[in-house]
């Protein structure tokens, strides 16, 4: 198994996006610079030691490097021992709404923010059950199993955006579907699920999955996020608030009444997260670890081998070599100023 260290240096590699453009447009300038000079030939010929595949070659030995560079900080690894843990506990799957109204500050910094905060530290409670996820909007994905490696659970969460489920909606009932599909069919107890959404244009439907889920054992605890007054939502396309078709400003408002029917039909209960993470997530443990618990085992990697080394290495050898790489082609004896080549007699 390869994984990330350090998955937040992950971001730098934005930057390679921001130096190809200005590569783009520094090739760009030097050429319509050229033009505007005179004509294109005989510019050249009076910058006879600038070379453009000398300097595009640098710019990739510079470009290569800071890949390698990034993926030496973010340490990639690979498992290297993998033991079998016996815990006892319980089954957890947090299903997260990721619909663009989870975009709304009224929970600073917005909804999914403030949700994913609450999910890392309910897992640093549970580090005797296993955890798995589930990512809903207008459709429903088990985004990772049931697992007690928390670290893969981590980067899992970290990856979690709008953007992963184009179809938009509230489709609580898939959500509770691929949840139930994702325990054990065989066991009736020792499950728990945890809803975390704002319940905004819920489906109908939900209440017949939640009470099909309940036969098989699971206990549906919701997590209501947001306001019930509303807040409006941000366009990412204008920059400014999101507006309907007839040119009124969008207000997303937490339903819950919707997310308390669901946590009563599914034997759970119902919490209302705004400022109060802490308060949440010692209620939703404290629930958990009053259910009855089973013993499982599983087998996870417990050493990594770390490469950082080697692409820093290639790193520093690409830098080296862009060093001595001159930045224009050297000038032949004829083409230097107040030299003229003397025939022999």
């Amino acid at each position: 198994m390869l994984r990330f260290q350090h998955t937040e240096y992950l971001w730098a590699f934005v930057l390679l996006i921001i130096l190809a453009l200005a590569f783009a447009w520094v090739t760009w300038w030097k050429r319509r610079s050229i033009r505007r000079m005179g004509d294109p030939a005989m510019v050249e010929k009076l910058f006879s030691g600038y070379s453009r595949r000398l300097f595009t070659l640098k710019f990739l030995l510079l470009f290569i490097a800071f890949f390698f560079g990034v993926i030496g900080l973010a340490n990639l690894q690979k498992g290297s021992r993998v033991d079998k843990i016996t815990r006892k506990g319980v089954d957890v799957i947090i299903a997260l709404d990721v619909s663009k109204s989870m975009l709304a500050t009224d929970t600073k910094p917005d909804r999914l923010t403030r949700a994913k905060q609450l999910v890392t530290k309910l897992m640093e409670k549970l580090d005797n059950d296993r955890v798995g996820l589930v990512v809903f909007a207008g459709n429903a994905y088990l985004q990772m199993p049931l697992t007690i490696d928390y670290s893969a659970a981590r980067m899992y969460l970290g990856s979690i955006t709008p953007d992963l489920i184009p179809r938009q909606g509230t489709e609580i009932n898939e959500a509770i579907r691929v949840s139930d599909e994702a325990f054990n069919k065989k066991e009736r107890k020792h499950k728990a699920l945890v809803i975390i959404s704002d319940g905004e244009d819920h489906n109908e439907g939900a209440i017949n999955a939640a009470k099909k889920a309940l036969e098989n054992g699971v206990v549906i605890n919701t997590v209501g996020i947001g306001s019930p007054t509303g807040s409006p939502l941000p366009d990412p396309e204008t920059g400014g608030l999101k507006k309907d078709n007839e040119g009124n400003t969008v207000v997303s408002k937490l339903n819950e009444d919707a997310l308390k029917s669901l946590a009563s039909t599914g034997k759970g209960m119902y919490l209302h997260l705004m400022n109060n993470t802490d308060e949440v997530v010692d209620a939703l443990a404290d629930k958990i670890d009053k259910m009855e618990q089973k013993e499982f085992g599983e087998n996870v990697f417990t050493d990594y081998n770390s490469y950082f080394q080697y692409f820093l290495g290639i790193c520093l050898i690409l830098v080296l070599l862009e060093f001595f790489v001159p930045e224009g082609r050297r000038k032949k004896a004829d083409e230097l100023p107040g030299l003229k080549t003397v025939e022999a007699k």
